[in-house]
């Protein structure tokens, strides 16, 4: 697998990695994040021009994976990170994070951070595997306090979020 930036015209093919990952989430009784949609083309071109989007490509240059992040206060934000089921548990995910934490470097960034559910096997166990780690309240900046108003107006808190953290360097 080869991870590189995301090209205008994979767009699409992005937005097909994220429904197909939301599909499990249907069986934890989670239907309304699987049918959330997908980031909009405009807002995924928006990363692809800040250059905070990248895949994990096949052999043939085809995405199976991607991430998209910001910069919220002085931390490499993951806004999404999705691999397709087809190609789940090859370590692309962590490929990618393990890439945006190599950029974050050199971009003199402080750290990575994230929200994502607490009860998920994929989500935040999975990133405490990772070196991730779940924030108490008293420790969230503004910026991630603001991500996570958004996340609850958008009816995410139906089910339990945390904030995590992984430090770089």
């Amino acid at each position: 697998m080869r991870i590189r930036p995301a090209a205008l015209a994979e767009l699409p093919l992005l937005q097909d990695i994220e429904r197909a990952a939301g599909e499990p989430f249907r069986a934890l009784g989670m239907a309304a994040v699987a049918d959330d949609d997908p980031p909009p083309l405009d807002v995924l071109d928006r990363y692809r021009r800040r250059g905070r989007a990248w895949v994990s490509a096949d052999g043939a240059g085809r995405p199976l994976a991607y991430l998209i992040s910001d910069e919220i206060d002085g931390a490499a934000h993951i806004e999404q990170v999705s691999v397709h089921p087809d190609a789940a548990r090859r370590g692309l995910g962590s490929a990618l994070i393990d890439h945006l934490a190599a950029c974050g470097v050199a971009d003199g960034l402080t750290a990575l951070t994230l929200t994502t559910f607490t009860d998920v096997p994929w989500n935040a166990p999975y990133y405490a595997r990772l070196g991730f780690r779940a924030l108490g309240e008293d420790e969230l900046t503004e910026g991630l306090r603001e991500i996570r108003r958004a996340e609850a107006r958008h009816g995410l808190d139906h089910w339990p979020r945390v904030c995590m953290r992984r430090e770089l360097g």
